[in-house]
């Protein structure tokens, strides 16, 4: 199948330096993923799950610096739809349950399992993570929920009680109003929600001096997959993910589980530490300075809490 974003050569050439692509099945045939490993180490083998929907894993490149040294062997892996991954365009194909199956098919093909397979999942990749977990609990030596709760309507509280009412009020209905209107597209959007939103509660950095893998990701993002399952709006949840809730069964989830939570975080912080004692060997991780990319504005609280959770 062809690849959405990079040309064929440059898939040729991607095999090389631990890079793999992995044949997926699905509903509507075979397609492949890109995955590629970092470092060797039979008994911690760590999956990396990245936000969007319809991200990338560029935004975890963070890792290089920390886990290689801990003796960590991870994978970057881009779910299908995402940027290094073929990106049919069936949108009958961004399914939970199918993202979820993909997951144990790249996990086999990758030799992954319960004496050595690490699930990380950060954002959208925390709820696939927590679904991957529900259904597959023999496959997993350990879970690590990144800056994600566990309802998306206890989300979008969150966003209509705490966050919204933190914006400016002038730029808050400037940009409800373009949400109504269906101009989500205008950059005038987006310029409001950096302004007000994405510098304080996504990534606490002035927005020219973001990492460049996060504007990377960015740049990357598929539109398509994101505003099927997660909406149009950057306030809150309306599209395919609008009713998911796995509150009441956190306690399945019997693995030990990091969940990372930040001050700061779009995420109520006080929801993801309730969390971390709903499963049955929870462990919470929290970032004071951080945001929703915690992993980059409270980096060293991040990383260092992550090495221990996966060297305990």
């Amino acid at each position: 199948m062809a690849n959405g974003y990079f040309d064929d050569a440059a898939r040729t050439d991607r095999w090389t330096g631990g890079v793999r692509l992995v044949p997926v099945d699905t509903p509507l045939g075979r397609y492949s993923v890109w995955t590629k490993r970092v470092g060797n180490n039979p008994d911690t083998k760590l999956l990396l799950l990245h936000g969007g929907p319809g991200g990338t894993h560029e935004c975890f490149e963070a890792f290089d610096s920390y886990l290689p040294a801990a003796g960590v062997e991870y994978y970057y892996y881009d779910q299908l739809g995402s940027a290094y991954s073929d990106q049919p365009a069936d949108p009958s194909l961004w399914d939970l349950d199918r993202f979820v199956d993909e997951v144990d098919q790249v996990r086999r093909a990758l030799g992954l399992g319960p004496d050595n397979f690490y699930l990380l999942g950060h954002s959208w990749g925390g709820i696939l993570a927590i679904e991957y977990a529900l259904a597959h609990p023999g496959q997993l030596k350990g879970l690590v929920i990144s800056n994600m709760m566990a309802s998306i309507p206890a989300y979008n509280r969150y966003a209509r009680e705490v966050l919204m009412p933190s914006m400016d009020p002038q730029a808050l209905a400037e940009a409800l109003a373009l949400e109504d209107g269906g101009r989500t597209d205008d950059p005038r959007y987006m310029e409001l929600l950096m302004a007000e939103h994405y510098v304080h509660h996504v990534l606490r950095r002035p927005a020219d001096e973001w990492p460049e893998p996060v504007t990377r990701m960015f740049a990357h993002l598929n539109q398509e997959v994101y505003v099927i399952m997660q909406g149009p709006s950057e306030l809150g949840a309306s599209g395919r993910l609008s009713e998911w809730d796995r509150t009441t069964d956190l306690h399945r989830i019997e693995v030990p589980t990091l969940v990372i939570g930040a001050t700061h975080d779009t995420m109520d912080p006080a929801h993801l530490r309730w969390m971390a004692g709903e499963v049955g060997d929870g462990t919470y991780l929290h970032c004071p300075e951080g945001s929703h990319c915690a992993l980059y504005d409270d980096q060293s609280t991040y990383m260092e809490g992550l090495v221990a959770f996966l060297g305990r």
